[in-house]
């Protein structure tokens, strides 16, 4: 079994990062199995060093151990430019030059902006654009991003399912988040392409993270079959919230690792305010 905690070095741990370190943690030294450390860092200018120093100290001190050195995605730019060349020669992606304003624009003129389990659906655009519009467009140097096409997604790889050890089998639906980006303008990636083809790279059999992103393992599971690589097990667990039923996120300061440790709490006190 091989298990990974990927947080983003874009601020400190809080307690809804350590419920989702301790479920990996827990699941793979049970079975005597692999964990590992990745930093999910492509998010541009929001990263900073400290942060992944941060991270790896509140691990080492809440006792959360991982094995082999930790992975930055910074450096695996490469593999991401390869799963998606694979992508666009056979015609599964599409180059969007929309940006925010425009979307919302559209979403506007269509009469209301179509809703996913995230975040409203992206309208589709640039899918409909011919081929000849889009190399003007590239040549004159309009930023772009690449997008998944879904339905031609859906249709190329037929029916299929994922199994989460919390909720069963589940059907995977093409569309459910729409055509989502690949690759963002201003980096050669973007979250769904870079998780899975690393997933791969890593091995990983189990998949654990919150069930606020069990909609998005319905885009990686796509992937996974059009790249040919391996379907690991998911566990999506519950999330921390707050009083008011909130998850937390790195704006709730107080409730960071460092903030609890500064205060005198213990590691088996931090520990103990989370699920196991």
């Amino acid at each position: 079994m091989r298990t990974r905690f990927a947080p983003s070095p874009t601020g400190r741990l809080h307690l809804g990062h350590v419920l989702a370190a301790r479920v990996a943690h827990s699941l793979a030294r049970k079975a005597e199995g692999i964990f590992l450390l990745r930093h999910e860092d492509i998010d541009g200018p929001r990263v900073r060093e400290e942060f992944y120093e941060g991270i790896e100290e509140d691990l080492k001190w809440l006792g959360l151990d991982w094995d082999g050195e930790p992975l930055r995605q910074t450096g695996r730019i490469p593999a991401y430019e390869t799963a998606l060349h694979a992508l666009k020669e056979r015609n599964l992606v599409y180059p969007c030059f929309c940006t925010r304003r425009e979307i919302q624009e559209e979403w506007a003129r269509i009469g209301a902006a179509p809703q996913g389990p995230e975040a409203p659906v992206y309208p589709g655009t640039c899918r409909y654009l011919t081929e000849k519009s889009r190399r003007e467009k590239v040549r004159s140097g309009i930023p772009y991003a690449w997008r998944l096409d879904a339905d031609k997604a859906g249709v190329l790889t037929g029916p299929l399912t994922f199994h989460d050890l919390r909720f069963g089998e589940i059907p995977v639906d093409p569309k459910l988040l729409g055509d989502v980006v690949l690759a963002r303008k201003d980096i050669g990636t973007a979250y769904h392409l870079a998780v899975v083809v690393d997933d791969a790279f890593q091995e990983i059999t189990h998949v654990t993270r919150g069930e606020d992103l069990l909609s998005s393992t319905h885009v990686h599971r796509l992937l996974q079959e059009l790249l040919d690589l391996p379907e690991p097990i998911y566990l999506h667990h519950e999330l921390v919230v707050d009083e008011n039923g909130n998850r937390l996120a790195k704006r709730n300061a107080a409730l960071s690792i460092a903030t609890l440790r500064e205060r005198g709490m213990t590691p088996a006190e931090v520990l103990s305010m989370i699920k196991p």
